[in-house]
């Protein structure tokens, strides 16, 4: 059988990313029709857009992208590409598994580090509801808030305050604790937590953890663990003892900040694979940026959107590939030899590999076997 996936090569490294990720899956013999597509500052020279109707198009029709990272043109067009891709397609989950390979340089090696980090996507500050200070309706929006506010005021005049709204609905936090608590039987977990801040925002943080603690309801008789943390002491219990710790999930922007604390107990954004899920599709990607000043030095570490790759492989139901593609990305780095500068000892180290040379690497371990 066959699939039909969209390739978003991307700019910076992203087309060496895409190359190197594209030859690992390819390694594992599951058949994929790969429909390339190009997005970011170069296509926008050529066409106006660095997201062409092509792209879209493209991923309606097939469901399922591996993206490399595209850089955001900066002071015009998309707020945020990657946030339109989110919006637009309705991916209202991001998924960033945080697991360390030994060989990654970490000071939690020893630790056992395996985390899930699910966050929900549409709503909270990401939502973008946004007034600038210093507009006639923010300062009427202040105003209105003031009047109708039962407690706590606005005390800063509308000509030099900006607010931002963060809308937390039932619907979109029953889908996003749902999501994590499937997941989380799908792929063997343990333990959902839900982290929050409702000691302090009562309302929509505290609406996070009603709903929350309702869906766990659901999954009572499943054999997975619910628990609930603050989001300050979560981070500090990550650092403390991350091993305690299986799936979390979260609002938009604690899961933004968690994600990339999760993804340095493992050796930084570099190893982090992510995936974002809705209802009709899914895209995957590496959760770096397209580093420019890299490009076509064939240098950057392939790992993140290998792993992406790999995570793609489960979620079109080729488990066993994707267990052998994990396997030989987790040899070459316990390997230590075919590796990129920054995961040897040494970031100098004369025996770094290449962004091409350690994918080769890692289909010679998928054609050995191992």
């Amino acid at each position: 059988m066959s699939h039909e996936v969209t390739l978003i090569t991307g700019d910076g490294v992203g087309p060496e990313l895409a190359h190197a990720a594209r030859k690992c899956v390819d390694a594992t013999g599951v058949q994929i029709n790969w429909d390339v597509q190009e997005a970011g500052l170069k296509v926008m020279e050529r066409t106006g857009t660095p997201l062409p109707d092509g792209v879209m198009e493209s991923i309606g029709r097939t469901g399922c992208a591996l993206k490399a990272p595209i850089t955001t043109p900066v002071g015009k067009g998309f707020r945020s590409i990657n946030v339109y891709l989110r919006q637009q397609l309705g991916l209202f989950a991001c998924v960033r598994p945080c697991k360390h390979y030994p060989g990654v340089r970490s000071f939690f090696a020893d630790r056992a580090v395996d985390l899930v980090i699910v966050r929900e996507n549409t709503e909270d500050l990401y939502a973008g509801v946004e007034f600038q200070a210093g507009k006639p309706e923010t300062a009427e929006l202040v105003d209105y808030i003031n009047r109708v506010a039962t407690d706590r005021k606005i005390n800063t005049a509308g000509d030099e305050t900006g607010v931002s709204i963060k809308p937390i609905s039932v619907s979109g936090t029953e889908r996003i604790v749902r999501y994590a608590f499937e997941y989380a039987q799908d792929n063997g977990r343990k333990k959902v937590t839900a982290v929050h801040k409702a000691n302090i925002m009562k309302y929509s943080d505290g609406l996070f953890l009603a709903t929350a603690r309702k869906v766990a309801e659901e999954f009572a008789h499943s054999g997975i663990e619910f628990e609930d943390r603050i989001v300050d002491n979560m981070c500090m219990q990550l650092v403390q003892k991350p091993e305690l710790y299986d799936v979390l999930v979260l609002p938009n922007l604690y899961g933004d900040i968690v994600s990339d604390l999760a993804a340095g107990l493992v050796g930084g954004l570099g190893v982090a694979p992510g995936m974002n899920v809705g209802p009709d599709g899914a895209v995957f990607e590496a959760t770096h940026g397209s580093a420019p000043k890299y490009e076509g030095q064939n240098k950057v570490n392939p790992t993140a959107l290998i792993l992406s790759g790999m995570l793609m492989l489960r979620y079109l139901e080729q488990r066993e590939a994707a267990d052998r593609l994990e396997a030989a990305v987790a040899a070459v780095i316990a390997e230590g030899k075919d590796v990129t500068y920054d995961m040897k000892p040494h970031r100098d180290d004369p025996t770094a590999v290449g962004t091409r040379q350690m994918a080769e690497a890692i289909c010679r371990k998928l054609e050995a076997g191992v």
